[in-house]
């Protein structure tokens, strides 16, 4: 649990300023699940930079609740929760001088996204708020006042969340809440789970990651692992004490993320991970002009209509387009050749530039998988158009992938199998 939040401060020597504006939003790494914001009374003068600065003055504070009368539901919101803040060592000096004059020692776990956006962005201009969150496309409204600068420090965490597939982020929290044995029993942990599509993350009482899995149905996956007998059931049922996750709405975007992850985090219980295709459909053109598709060997040769683990899999999936859309060598050759041209476009990722755009984790979002020269190269969540309009903008949000035969494998497996997903083309 996180409790992401901005402050606003009158200034002054160290040690001396007051709270004047305060927007807590209490985020269970994937919803908002409470906020507060409010004004606040600091009982002491504000500098004039910071009048300038924030639009606040002493006329607007003159009514508003003094910190002693804030400071209950300030306790509760962050109750069990690790703070967030961008420049967190700042907001979290300063809330802890208000509760010290009240007699009252007020300790969180704090997380900073200055120093995570560092960690997981190192190739951003800047680390600043307001020149980060605008890198990334991410709309800010109320700069320098604390709701607004909460609720771009939100966006930005999630969006760190999602970069941070090494999943410290998550460990470091999970091994901060799990002294010992976790308290809730497995059907605790499972009816606090989604029933959606998504990765699933298997902690120990250390925090470590045991087990990444994929599915359609977080909850379900999950029971089943906690419910059937086989070995691996077994062990993850005694050494399982807490289960995160991570929605994706795609299912595309699920199956490459659960790959890339295992490659990174290699759990002590998953299988070790394929080694990607062997086998495709390549087209030639034979002496009359006519174009031939034939299923072989993969050895690096162009024109790949799909990708393939098998010899037995490309030959059955050639007899079924050539079925699904009536081809024909003995008619009009550019009629012919224009239909194998069309299944490119609708099979193939080699060599193209694509973004593949399909459901997102909530309503009003989309998940673009990025496609570079024919290899996956990130993932992204936008939820505004001139965030896929705009390249450089979707290649700064977006989540890299380390390309290789297997994310091939997965990404045109997926084309073969589901018609919705949304192909542009950025040629």
């Amino acid at each position: 649990m996180y409790a992401v939040l901005d402050i606003e401060s009158t200034g002054g020597k160290y040690n001396e300023e007051g709270i004047m504006e305060i927007a807590i939003y209490r985020f269970d790494g994937h919803a908002v699940t409470d906020q507060f914001i409010s004004l606040i009374n600091p009982e002491k003068e504000i500098q004039p930079f910071v009048v300038k600065l924030t639009g606040i003055n002493a006329k607007m504070l003159r009514t508003a609740p003094k910190f002693h009368e804030v400071a209950k539901r300030i306790v509760e919101i962050t109750d069990g929760a690790t703070l967030v803040a961008h420049n967190a060592q700042f907001d979290y000096r300063i809330l802890r001088t208000e509760f010290r004059r009240l007699g009252y020692n007020f300790q969180r776990k704090t997380l900073c996204t200055v120093d995570l956006s560092k960690q997981l962005m190192p190739e951003a201009e800047s680390h600043s708020l307001g020149k980060l969150v605008r890198s990334l496309g991410i709309p800010v409204s109320d700069r320098h006042r604390a709701n607004g600068d909460a609720q771009a420090t939100l966006k930005l965490f999630k969006l760190l969340l999602q970069k941070d597939t090494n999943k410290d982020i998550l460990k470091s929290v999970v091994r901060s809440e799990t002294l010992g044995e976790l308290s809730p029993t497995q059907l605790d942990i499972v009816e606090n789970l989604p029933s959606e599509t998504g990765v699933y993350y298997m902690h120990d009482k250390k925090g470590n990651i045991i087990f990444i899995g994929k599915t359609k149905n977080i909850k379900k996956r999950v029971n089943q692992h906690f419910t059937n007998v086989s070995e691996l059931a077994k062990k993850l049922q005694k050494e399982t004490k807490n289960v995160t996750f991570e929605k994706t709405g795609s299912e595309l975007v699920a199956l490459l993320k659960e790959y890339n992850e295992l490659k990174k985090n290699r759990p002590v219980y998953n299988k070790k991970t394929s080694t990607g295709y062997s086998h495709g459909i390549f087209m030639y053109t034979d002496e009359s002009g006519l174009n031939v598709l034939k299923p072989e060997r993969a050895n690096g040769q162009p024109n790949r209509l799909s990708s393939f683990s098998s010899l037995k899999a490309s030959k059955n999936f050639v007899e079924k387009v050539s079925s699904e859309v009536a081809l024909d060598p003995t008619e009009d050759p550019t009629v012919h050749n224009n239909k194998i041209l069309e299944l490119f476009k609708k099979y193939s990722i080699d060599k193209r530039n694509l973004i593949l755009l399909d459901r997102g984790r909530e309503l009003g979002e989309q998940s673009a998988v990025l496609i570079k020269n024919g290899n996956v190269s990130g993932i992204a969540f936008t939820e505004l158009n001139h965030q896929i309009n705009n390249l450089n903008v979707l290649e700064n949000i977006a989540v890299p992938v380390k390309s290789d035969k297997e994310t091939v494998l997965i990404t045109e497996s997926y084309l073969r199998k589901k018609n919705r997903l949304k192909i542009i083309e950025l040629d």
